[in-house]
């Protein structure tokens, strides 16, 4: 049997864009506004299997650099609250392997005329097959391209 372990983290991203809660709220919630924008790097391919976006509905996606390792995102949302508030919990696997759990909270609020956003991702990297600064870097990098989304 291999060596198990566990890293925890937690990464806070936070954001201002120039539209409004309701606008940026919308582009998560909706899954050809997040296939577009929900890409966390150049030259990667995703899908989007399945989405239910309400609470207890689940989304499933994958993704991954073209040519290269493919992942496997399973979502449950926990909590939502139109225009203010995602929270969901959800799982990455590839090859069949568990690399990440974790609990994902975004929360949407009026700054002047646009949005201030807050994501925090609280997680568990499983056995050494994923790195906080692996999501730190996707997350950074797709909150970038909705900011292009909502423009």
């Amino acid at each position: 049997m291999s060596e198990r372990s566990v890293i925890h983290s937690t990464i806070v991203l936070e954001r201002s864009y120039d539209a409004s809660p309701a606008r940026v709220f919308a582009a998560w919630s909706d899954p050809a506004a997040l296939q577009r924008w929900g890409s966390p790097g150049e030259g990667w391919e995703s899908s989007i299997d399945r989405f239910e976006f309400q609470v207890g509905g689940i989304a499933l996606s994958r993704f991954g650099p073209k040519g290269g390792e493919s992942y496997v995102n399973e979502t449950r949302y926990l909590d939502i609250v139109r225009d203010q508030r995602i929270v969901s919990a959800g799982g990455m696997t590839s090859g069949g392997k568990r690399l990440f759990v974790g609990l994902l909270t975004v929360e949407f609020s009026p700054e002047g005329t646009g949005c201030r956003l807050v994501m925090t991702e609280q997680g568990a990297f499983l056995d050494g097959h994923d790195q906080p600064e692996n999501h730190q870097a996707g997350w950074s990098q797709m909150l970038d391209n909705l900011r292009v989304e909502c423009a």
